[in-house]
């Protein structure tokens, strides 16, 4: 899996956070493996602790690694959250910030986080055949971003490019990445 650098949005600089990074995997049976690996000075970061797996709304609140998933040439796309704390959010769009509702899954997300003085990784598992069943295209672009709370209460918006303005990890600039169907 390459390495892929996210970058601070300009507005929302995060003096505690040395580098960014995820790494994708897209394996047979449609499962998608999103890995981010965070490294800095966690210690100044609100990071939430563990909780019992759960559906929660508005994680984007606070610390929270997410990823946007649309198919080529189609206005709606997919959000998904993933809490440090292992709740997690599934959500369709119709179109650019409109028409949101939730995602029926069969299983919580998988969500692993590992956390040391100067490193956090999180691990998040989705079964992309259960999550988005009526696509009709097998490719698909990808956006991935991070929302970081200091512990200061301040925000950053991470993201492997932004849109011009303000924060918005819904703008299709941000779909940065093809990610390919697994190889049979």
């Amino acid at each position: 899996m390459p390495r892929l650098d996210l970058i601070p949005h300009p507005y929302t600089p995060c003096e505690p956070v040395r580098r960014l990074e995820a790494r994708v995997r897209r394996a047979e049976g449609d499962i998608l493996t999103l890995s981010y690996v965070l490294e800095g000075d966690i210690s100044r970061l609100a990071v939430p602790g563990p909780r019992p797996p759960r559906r929660s709304d508005d994680l984007w609140r606070r610390t929270c690694f997410e990823a946007f998933l649309a198919e080529p040439g189609r206005s709606g796309y997919h959000e998904f959250n993933f809490a440090p704390s292992g709740e997690w959010a599934a959500y369709r769009f119709e179109d650019y910030r409109r028409g949101r509702s939730e995602v029926e899954t069969g299983a919580d997300p998988r969500i692993a986080l590992r956390r040391y003085p100067d490193r956090l990784e999180l691990d998040a598992c989705l079964n992309l055949a259960e999550l988005m069943p009526s696509r009709e295209s097998s490719l698909l672009r990808l956006a991935l971003s991070v929302v970081l709370e200091t512990e200061g209460g301040a925000l950053a918006y991470w993201a492997l490019r932004h849109s011009p303005g303000e924060p918005d990890f819904h703008h299709a600039q941000g779909f940065a990445l093809d990610l390919e169907p697994p190889l049979s």
